[in-house]
């Protein structure tokens, strides 16, 4: 099993995550990416799918026209784990690109 993070492991990781935030109850992750249309939202999730499946860690996700929720926790240490934070890292990628 995976580790959890600790709050400390928590908040330094998320410094070098702009835009993600932790969730109220502090197992997770968040982050909303907005796009011009639901076609550059809906290819975004596509990149992501794909990042996923490489990373064998995939996120809650909600998708409405041009905007995309998403939700990085992991659900076998009921918690955050540095799965999470790399995840974030590499969606912040496809975003950038």
């Amino acid at each position: 099993m995976v580790q959890r993070l600790t709050k400390q492991q928590i908040d330094l990781g998320l410094q070098s995550l702009p835009g993600w935030q932790l969730s109220q109850d502090g197992c997770a992750i968040l982050r909303t990416y907005t796009f011009d249309d639901f076609a550059a939202a809906f290819s975004f999730m596509t990149w992501v799918a794909l990042l996923a499946e490489k990373h064998d860690h995939h996120p809650d996700w909600r998708n409405v026209y041009a905007r995309v929720e998403v939700c990085l926790s992991t659900h076998d240490a009921g918690g955050l784990t540095e799965r999470d934070l790399r995840l974030a890292r590499a969606i912040d990628q496809v975003e950038l690109n």
